[in-house]
Order: C-alpha cells, then sequence, then structure tokens
C-alpha cells in the first residue's frame, strides 16, 4: 500500500472536510436518534462507490469498498452527541436542543470521528489503485449508551460483511496537541454503572425513632464505599468508584421511604471488576442489615463497557505505520479510564484481532502544521488545562 499515494488528494479537501465537521457539530443528535447524521454519512459513501447498509442497529450505517485480494479492514466511528449545554464560544456552537427540549452538544469528540472516517473512506476510494482489499466504514450509534455496538451486532452486522481481519477504532483526547497514540494490551477501561435502591421506613421529620431513614443508611453507604478501590483492590490494580448520585424524598420535614444511589465503577481486568462489584454488594448489604432496613437494597447494574484490551501484533503494526507518517509525535498512551463499547464489535463480526488508535485534538492555531502530517515540529504543551471531555467548554478544535 502506497500511504502517500492515498494522501496526496488530502489537501484538496481538507476546507470540505473542516466544513463538515463544522456541520455536524452544529447539528448534533443524542444516541439513537443519529438520523441526519446516518443520512448524510450514507449520501458520502455512496457518492465514493461503497455499498452500503442503513438502519443498522437502528441508525447504524455500514458501508463496504471491495478492491481486489486483500485483508479486510474495518474502521469504525461513533456518530452520537450528549445532552450538554454548550459553552465553548465557538462561532459554530450547537445550540441544537432534543425531542424533549435538551441541550445537545458534540462535547465527546464524535463529530471529528465522523469526519475523520469520512475523509479516510473518500481518500481510499479515490486512491484505490494504492491499496488492494476490502474496507468496511461502520459508523456506529449509542456509544454514549454503551449498547450501540451490541445493537449493530444484534441486527445481523456479521451477515452484511466480510469477516474483517482487523478492526480499528480511534477517539480524541485532552492532551498536547499534534500527537497520536496506541497501546498494546488495555488501554480503554471496562465500566460499569449500577443503581442501588435502599429501602427504609418512612415517617414524619418529628418521629425519626420510629423509622428507618434510608438517608441516613445511603449517606453511610457513600462514605464507606470509598474504602472499596483503597481496602479491596491491590495497589498495583488501577480502579475507580465513583458515587455520581444520590435521590431522596421531596420535602426537608418528611423521612422517604426509600434512597438511591447511582454508581459507576471502572477497572481493567475481570478479576477486580468482580472485586469492586462484589464490594459494593457487601457494603450496601451490611449497612442496611446494620441499620435494620424492612428488605435489603436492590442492587441493579443497569448499563456496561467493556474492557478495550488492544492486540498487542496488530497495535504493533499500527504503531509502525503511525511512526512512519508521524514521526515523533506518536507516543504511548497510558491507561485511560473512559470507556467505549468499540470492543462488542471485533468478536462477533468475526475479526481475529482489534486495536484503538487515538489522536490529541489541535488547536486551529496548528492547522498549518497539521498539513505537515503532524511531523515532531508541530508538538505543542499545555499552558492551561484543557476543559475535560464531555464538559460544556470541551471542544477539539
Amino acid at each position: 500500500m502506497s500511504v502517500q499515494g492515498v494522501l496526496e488528494p488530502l489537501d484538496t479537501v481538507r476546507a470540505e472536510l473542516e466544513e463538515l465537521y463544522r456541520d455536524l457539530h452544529v447539528h448534533p443528535e443524542l444516541s439513537h436518534e443519529e438520523h441526519r447524521t446516518a443520512g448524510l454519512v450514507a449520501q458520502r459513501l455512496r457518492a465514493d462507490g461503497f455499498e452500503v447498509h442503513e438502519g443498522v442497529g437502528g441508525t447504524g450505517v455500514v458501508g463496504v469498498l471491495a478492491d481486489g485480494e486483500g485483508p479486510v479492514v474495518l474502521l469504525r466511528a461513533d456518530m452520537d452527541a450528549l445532552p450538554v449545554l454548550e459553552s465553548t464560544g465557538l462561532d459554530y456552537a450547537s445550540t441544537a436542543t432534543s425531542a424533549d427540549g435538551e441541550p445537545v452538544m458534540h462535547a465527546c469528540g464524535h463529530d471529528v470521528h465522523v469526519t475523520a472516517l469520512l475523509g479516510a473512506a473518500h481518500l481510499l476510494a479515490e486512491g484505490s489503485q494504492h491499496w488492494s482489499g476490502t474496507l468496511v466504514a461502520l459508523f456506529q450509534p449509542g456509544e454514549e449508551h454503551g449498547d450501540g455496538a451490541q445493537r449493530m451486532v444484534d441486527d445481523g452486522l456479521a451477515d452484511l460483511i466480510p469477516s474483517p481481519d482487523v478492526a480499528l477504532g480511534q477517539h480524541v483526547l485532552v492532551a498536547p496537541a499534534g500527537h497520536v497514540g496506541t497501546r498494546s494490551g488495555p488501554v480503554l477501561s471496562a465500566a460499569d454503572s449500577l443503581r442501588v435502591t435502599i429501602h427504609g421506613r418512612g415517617a414524619h421529620g418529628s418521629m425519626p425513632h420510629v423509622a428507618v431513614d434510608p438517608v441516613v443508611v445511603a449517606a453511610t453507604a457513600v462514605v464507606a464505599l470509598q474504602q472499596v478501590v483503597s481496602r479491596d483492590v491491590a495497589p498495583t490494580e488501577p480502579a475507580v468508584l465513583t458515587v455520581g448520585s444520590i435521590r431522596a424524598g421531596t420535602t426537608a420535614n418528611v423521612i422517604p421511604d426509600t434512597a438511591e444511589l447511582l454508581i459507576n465503577i471502572r477497572t481493567y481486568d475481570d478479576d477486580t471488576r468482580q472485586v469492586v462489584l462484589d464490594g459494593i454488594d457487601r457494603v450496601v448489604q451490611g449497612i442496611c442489615a446494620a441499620a435494620g432496613t424492612p428488605h435489603p437494597a436492590d442492587v441493579e447494574r443497569y448499563q456496561s463497557h467493556p474492557l478495550t484490551d488492544n492486540d498487542a501484533a496488530t497495535t504493533q503494526r499500527v504503531h509502525e505505520a503511525f511512526s512512519a507518517v508521524f514521526g515523533d509525535a506518536v507516543v504511548e498512551l497510558p491507561l485511560q479510564s473512559a470507556s467505549e463499547d468499540f470492543s462488542d464489535v471485533p468478536p462477533r463480526s468475526g475479526s481475529r484481532t482489534r486495536t484503538g488508535a487515538s489522536g490529541a485534538p489541535t488547536p486551529r492555531s496548528t492547522a498549518g502544521r497539521r498539513r505537515r502530517a503532524a511531523s515532531a515540529s508541530c508538538r505543542s504543551t499545555t499552558r492551561r488545562p484543557s476543559p475535560p471531555s464531555s464538559s460544556p467548554p470541551s471542544t477539539p478544535g
């Protein structure tokens, strides 16, 4: 494959791709509502000669471009946005709202992912004389819900595409501009979200002695749960436990019957994951028993993201390819506590290997340096902390 031959027309389409990115940023759509984005994707893939399958797993789009003998490579981009009110101040900032009136923003960079994959698909289609094989361009809905990849698989993805030899995903990250990175083995954490319902006995606030106060039980549990990672998990194993929500009652002078905790955990191997899950159940049920609640707590795992565990041989090939083009701008990624569901695709679509490659966001001021293939001279340092991904002021560039 001639990489330079494929990339040669890049400067002629760059302005159009940047305009596409702005259009996607202005028109974000929530998980499984990506109808406009999916339509735009399908239209562009067809114009580039792809066989296109729409409505896969709801709003997913898959394009297949066969170009003679060779490997089958699947490239994936996620399409959905978040219910976030944008505060970037950009002249193309989103003012979109959902059908329910929620603000919507591409705060996690999926507009960049869609643009990048459409750009790659176009360049590979135009430069088909420089490579041979089959390209599968997969545009996935519902990554933020953690179920979009599985929905595509359940909707017969494996029957629509040839079995991939390798599946590649990417993600923009908050990092110094002008870098790309890979990592062998675990790179993005597994994530589990749990809903814990504590059952108490309600009463008027003036008579706490006849109640079993679920608010006090929940508050005790929030503090005690912090010991699961610090005392149950080995110090050499990274893990995160966050209680992101506590809800109970409606007024100041009434002790409610129930309290609810929403908990999120991040882990990097199955054993640690189970230790944390078991610890949550043990701590919560123990506190409920000590408080004399009328029923054990209900612990429901309502959302999960798989571990992204990169194949070593494939990651090495990606690293070598990046190094040949980007030089010293290629870095080894540290472990990321972010999570996603891309790893649901490869084992269920027949792919033997998989990897995730991540690029750092690049400010507009480095556009000229991007044209020089992110060489070592394009590296920059950050003088102030960048906004975290998925926050209102977050933007890739």
